[in-house]
């Protein structure tokens, strides 16, 4: 199996070219493009000449031999009754598969729309809200060529000690929206995070992972948390079972990369230790394919 993370963190420090350059330096097989501040007026990626810097990224990432695997797009995707923001974030998200594209990247994750008071199996209006949504997109994920993942959410609301349900964090919900979705252009993927944390109606992480399958899991974000907040931080440093999750994978025939989402870990530490940091977590990457033959 190969290993991937954000690109997100080392961006900040060194840009978003030298950040693709450093990863393949520490030693990552591939890279998740993050595209979470594409709409900041200043981006060269919320351009009309963005087909030029993305091709440079692509260079670059081909002269360091690493790839991009998946890449995250901006979120939310939709905010319930913000016209104006709901048409300008549809267009970044249009983006994002066209940059996707242009990476050589395999899928883009696609945050659903969430909505405050959700009940674990959903209702109408972030049912419908979703397929709507996903389906506008369908024709852009066709036309570049890539795939685009949904991810199990989760709602958290001042004063509460916990998370709440939101879109996809049961299993069966997940399932519900993979099935009503083009299979061959959208695809599962498992935040192993939010699936751990307590009254998001996912239970564990493993039971997220089985119920979906292999068939419809083709992503992953990891990262640890306790169990109550999403931390994204590195495996082994919190509560996750990781031993649970793991096995989980192998037994459904995971055939994707396994790719972090932990860059609070890395931004615990000075600037000048950033690169040692993503180094431990590749290692940490390297035991998991490891021990459980991945």
């Amino acid at each position: 199996m190969k290993i991937s993370t954000l690109t997100n963190h080392l961006a900040k420090i060194y840009g978003e070219e030298e950040a693709i350059r450093k990863l393949a330096e520490i030693g990552y097989d591939c890279y998740d493009f993050s595209m979470f501040h594409i709409g900041d007026e200043d981006h060269p990626i919320n351009s009309n000449s963005f087909e030029s810097y993305v091709q440079n990224l692509r260079k670059a990432a081909d002269e360091s031999g690493i790839v991009c695997n998946q890449s995250h797009a901006p979120f939310p995707s939709y905010l319930h009754g913000e016209e104006e923001y709901n048409e300008r974030m549809f267009s970044l998200l249009v983006r994002s598969i066209e940059v996707t594209g242009l990476l050589g990247g395999k899928i883009v994750i696609i945050h659903p729309a969430v909505f405050p008071g959700h009940k674990i199996g959903g209702d109408s209006l972030c049912w419908d809200t979703n397929m709507e949504l996903y389906n506008a997109l369908l024709p852009h994920a066709k036309k570049a060529n890539v795939k685009i993942a949904l991810e199990n959410m989760f709602n958290w609301y001042e004063g509460d000690s916990t998370a709440s349900p939101a879109t996809c964090s049961s299993p069966g919900e997940f399932v519900k929206y993979m099935d009503a979705l083009d299979p061959e252009y959208f695809v599962a993927c498992v935040d192993i995070g939010h699936s751990a944390m307590a009254n998001t109606g996912g239970e564990s992480p493993g039971k997220m992972i089985r119920a979906l399958g292999g068939k419809r899991v083709k992503a992953l974000h990891v990262h640890d948390n306790d169990l109550v907040r999403d931390v994204h931080t590195l495996p082994f440093t919190r509560k996750i079972d990781w031993d649970e999750v793991m096995t989980a994978l192998k037994d459904i025939g995971y055939d994707g990369e396994l790719t972090f989402e932990a860059d609070t870990f890395l931004s615990q530490f000075p600037d000048e230790l950033a690169v040692h940091a993503s180094r431990l977590m590749l290692e940490v990457g390297r035991y998991f394919v490891s021990k459980y033959n991945l």
